[in-house]
């Protein structure tokens, strides 16, 4: 799959996560712990639902811009929000953050752990990308095997699909940990 493929797949793709939330009652986002919430895209209609409901003042976003074009609030409108947003593009179906790119996720959730924040941790449907971030975050935070951190978040979002890509990067990064 390239990136090509990425682009031309996400109306359909995202049709489907919107048909599965509101048809099959997966949800839109879950809340993994205190600090962390897992989900797709926060579209506009539930920014407010966010904030206000679930005390979001952090937003990584693991999109590329052609995913969130009048989709979801720009980072200036986010701000107005009172939601700090950190931008990582990283590709759909295939992609992972670099470690410099996965540091700075890491690095952003802490800092609004430590400020009693939650920090809504996101891709197109929350269940590649953003999962690939929480499982090393949980690694990270509670000294865990990528393999019980997955266990975890699947417990609480079934729907998460992670591939030999997201898998390799998630143990690069408890190899590295360690």
């Amino acid at each position: 799959m390239s990136e090509l493929f990425a682009k031309l797949a996400f109306y359909p793709t995202l049709l489907y996560t919107i048909t599965m939330s509101k048809f099959r009652g997966r949800p839109w986002y879950t809340r993994i712990d205190d600090t962390v919430i897992l989900g797709a895209l926060p579209l506009k209609h539930i920014a407010r639902q966010l904030i206000e409901d679930e005390n979001v003042k952090g937003l990584v976003t693991m999109n590329q811009k052609h995913e969130t074009k009048q989709l979801i609030y720009t980072t200036e409108e986010w701000q107005k929000l009172g939601v700090q947003q950190l931008w990582t593009s990283v590709v759909d179906f295939v992609g992972t953050p670099d470690s410099t790119q996965l540091q700075q996720a890491l690095d952003f959730i802490q800092y609004h752990k430590e400020r009693g924040n939650s920090v809504y941790v996101h891709c197109k449907a929350g269940r590649t990308r953003s999962t690939t971030v929480v499982a090393c975050y949980l690694i990270q935070t509670n000294h865990w095997s990528p393999e019980k951190a997955v266990a975890f978040i699947k417990m609480r979002r079934p729907h998460i699909v992670l591939m030999n890509v997201h898998w390799k990067c998630i143990q690069q990064f408890y190899d590295r940990s360690r």
